[in-house]
């Protein structure tokens, strides 16, 4: 019998729950769940749930068509906008995976019942003003009840978060500067992105100024900027190392591995490591492609007549990018990522604070197909860290990041088991 915090026997019967299970991203996610149930990862019952009986029958089935018996799960339902029935969810499980996004519009009720009742929760939110809004409303709460609320566990961000910390631990040293560069190949079949994605970038992008104020409020201590100071490259840039052009990478990835530098920082006295991110886009052609279609979504991000416009035509006005069917298998099983981390720092005995850096590291994440493989993926593994891992979480609940909730789990040893793969690819040279 598990027992809570408060010591009372904890009638709970799953282990876990997949909350937006019959979703484009939730039916991988349900299907990772059976995968890692069929192998014994996953110990104890768990649950699917969302607003539809016939939709979650049948997510269940397609999962069960590859995996047997471990696709048995019960379903619940629950709606967003029906408080009582995500109380009901959250008070049957230990955790919520939560699928249901953009999570601007339908993250805080999943975290708010989460929270009241008991159980912790993952999402795979890669938008800085949920996850940081959530820190700000509901930190002290889940530190209260812990439970931990734990975002950003998808490929946005724990390629980045977690590949930092694996850097870090390989430099022997101290690590004081990385920047990751990600490449995404695809094959003949070409890629693309399913538009909820698309929505929250929309969004997200509309809403700048108001996760500036949101950060004022939080009132963030600035992180101590130790050793050389990395410097900020430009909106585009020729990398000799790719022999390509890079941009910033737009994604969640700065504020979030910010968030667990903090706390690594301000609770375990780790140093900070200063971080930038990027993304490879290829020749000269690309970039001017990427060049109009930025300054086109800019403009019109900024008017409600323009959002609607992008998120009615998503497939129009990202070149193919982005569209509402998603991607198809054959699309996903040619395309996979790589993060390629470079990382500067101070060999052993010498002073972080004076003088530069005297070693470098170069290290990578290589996976597969970012959204809706290596997402799932990540998700699950992040889950059954936090359900197996319990000593190694930290000590009171609270709203993580992953770096912060999983730096001394063995979240990368799972996910390197499961195809997510971490390695050195130059070891640390004086």
């Amino acid at each position: 019998m598990a027992f809570d915090e408060a010591g009372e026997a904890a009638e709970r019967p799953y282990e876990l729950v997949v909350f937006g299970a019959s979703g484009f991203t939730g039916q991988f996610v349900v299907e990772e769940v059976a995968r890692a149930a069929a192998c014994g990862e996953l110990r104890g019952r768990w649950a699917v749930a969302g607003r539809s009986r016939e939709k979650l029958r049948a997510t269940l089935e397609r999962a069960a068509e590859r995996f047997g018996k471990a696709a048995e799960a019960a379903v619940l339902l629950g709606d967003v906008g029906d408080a009582g029935s995500l109380a009901a969810v959250a008070r049957q499980t230990r955790l919520v995976l939560n699928c249901v996004g953009p999570y601007r519009f339908f993250g805080e009720p999943v975290v708010e019942a989460c929270i009241e009742n008991g159980a912790s929760c993952i999402d795979i939110s890669g938008e800085p003003q949920f996850l940081e809004g959530m820190y700000l409303k509901y930190n002290e709460k889940a530190a209260e009840k812990g439970v931990y609320i734990i975002g950003s566990c998808g490929f946005d961000s724990i390629p980045a978060d977690m590949g930092v910390l694996y850097t870090r631990d390989k430099l022997k040293g101290t690590l004081t500067a990385v920047e990751s560069f990600l490449t995404v190949k695809s094959g003949p079949e070409g890629a693309c992105i399913h538009d909820g994605t698309w929505k929250s970038a929309i969004y997200g992008l509309a809403d700048q100024d108001n996760l500036r104020k949101l950060r004022k409020k939080i009132g963030y201590v600035p992180v101590p900027v130790v050793g050389a100071k990395l410097k900020r490259r430009g909106l585009v840039f020729y990398n000799q190392e790719f022999k390509e052009y890079s941009i910033p990478f737009m994604g969640s990835d700065v504020s979030v591995v910010k968030r667990s530098q903090r706390y690594l920082h301000t609770e375990l006295k780790e140093t900070p490591v200063q971080y930038g991110a990027y993304v490879n886009i290829g020749g000269l052609g690309s970039v001017i492609k990427l060049m109009f279609a930025g300054i086109l979504f800019l403009l019109l991000v900024k008017f409600s007549f323009g959002r609607k416009l992008l998120t009615k035509y998503p497939e129009f006005f990202s070149a193919g990018r982005f569209t509402k069917k998603g991607p198809t298998q054959k699309q996903m099983d040619g395309t996979s990522f790589t993060m390629t981390f470079f990382g500067e720092g101070y060999s052993e005995g010498q002073d972080p604070q004076s003088g530069k850096p005297n070693v470098k590291i170069c290290t990578e994440v290589k996976g597969p197909e970012p959204g809706y493989v290596a997402t799932p993926i990540a998700m699950v593994q992040a889950a059954i860290s936090l359900l197996e891992d319990t000593a190694c979480l930290p000590k009171k609940g609270g709203v993580y990041s992953p770096g912060a909730a999983f730096s001394k789990t063995k979240l990368i040893d799972r996910l390197n088991k499961r195809g997510v793969e971490f390695s050195v690819i130059s070891k640390p040279e004086v």
